[in-house]
């Protein structure tokens, strides 16, 4: 196990802020990640997984563990279900495309989201209609203060909308190091409800599709929509849909007819963000290398050397716009580390 010192953070966060790191350690095993947090004299422990949804403001003046556990293992399979078994370290998107090329169905509506596996119960990642905890079994995690691996189920994950056991009474409390799901084998359930996956579908000619047509939709959407972070540096969906009460939900729609909205429950409504925001002028716009993507208003991009307080600003300007504009308050779904 190497321990480095000051380095660059800018190849470990998607939004490429050049930020340092004081200590720098890349934990290959369950035995390294024991052994870092039994290490005596070093900063107060960051813990650095696919950089994906994260906005790094400042350089850190901690210890830095970078997760990079990988393996994926069937745990348990029948005719009609498997159980796997990924570790914290595998990147998402490949790890979806991997149960795809196994005919395992569950996951299609999640591919091309960036990232790594262990941090996404963190954040309940969820597109197109479906969500992280609707094939989740449980993960494993370490907890840090006694180097003890404990399992949590479903329930004791406590997920809501992009939301988490995790980012509340567990925050900087454990690291999550596995997590397994139960997926289909046959009779897939796929969900299509999505206006887009269905055009992209009939599109292609596409009319009684499988998992890989699904998955293969929701690529082409995603693509379509969001830069890649290879080329240019952002976090993906930068704010959360925000969810209003029946009684703020129509008196916005009496003042905004023609606006999109989602019906959560009898009395919640989830507005998109980025319809919000793009009447509020924002697509497209760009303050010097901070900017919000062309083609999808919920990205906030990174033109080059964009500082994290950068993005912060563009973020806060966009916030107060659509407060002003539609009495409603959009946050980030995007973990900002001050």
């Amino acid at each position: 196990m190497d321990i480095q010192e000051d380095i660059s953070l800018k190849e470990y966060n998607t939004f490429g802020i050049d930020a340092k790191a004081r200590f720098f350690c890349e934990i290959n095993s369950i035995a390294e990640l024991k052994q870092a947090l039994e290490l005596k004299g070093y900063p107060n422990l960051f813990v650095l997984g696919g950089g994906s949804n994260m906005l790094i403001t400042k350089d850190l003046e901690n210890l830095v563990l970078h997760i990079n556990l990988k393996g994926i293992e069937v745990v348990s399979e029948n005719k009609d279900e498997a159980i796997i078994k990924v570790y914290a370290g595998e990147n998402w998107h490949n790890m979806v495309l991997w149960t795809l090329d196994h005919d395992y169905g569950g996951l299609e509506n999640l591919s091309l989201i960036p990232g790594n596996t262990g941090t996404a119960p963190i954040q309940n990642i969820g597109a197109y209609g479906v969500e992280l905890k609707d094939t989740f079994v449980c993960c494993e995690a370490m907890e840090i203060a006694t180097r003890e691996l404990k399992t949590f189920t479903k329930d004791e994950c406590q997920f809501g909308y992009r939301d988490s056991y995790f980012k509340n009474e567990g925050l900087g409390k454990y690291i999550i190091t596995s997590v397994s799901f139960k997926l289909t084998k046959r009779n897939h359930k796929l969900n299509v409800d999505y206006g887009a996956i269905v055009s992209e579908l009939q599109h292609n000619g596409i009319t009684n599709p499988g998992i890989k047509d699904v998955s293969n939709a929701v690529i082409a959407i995603r693509k379509s929509k969001l830069p890649d972070p290879k080329e240019l540096g952002n976090s993906g969906s930068f704010f959360k849909n925000p969810v209003v009460d029946r009684q703020q939900f129509d008196n916005f729609t009496k003042l905004n007819p023609t606006a999109p909205f989602y019906k959560v429950s009898e009395n919640e409504f989830k507005i998109p963000a980025g319809w919000l925001i793009e009447q509020c002028g924002y697509k497209g716009k760009r303050f010097g290398d901070a900017g919000v993507h062309k083609n999808q208003a919920l990205v906030l991009v990174n033109y080059g050397n964009a500082s994290g307080a950068d993005i912060i600003e563009l973020a806060e300007k966009i916030i107060e716009s659509v407060s002003q504009n539609f009495g409603i308050t959009i946050s980030p779904e995007v973990n900002i580390i001050k």
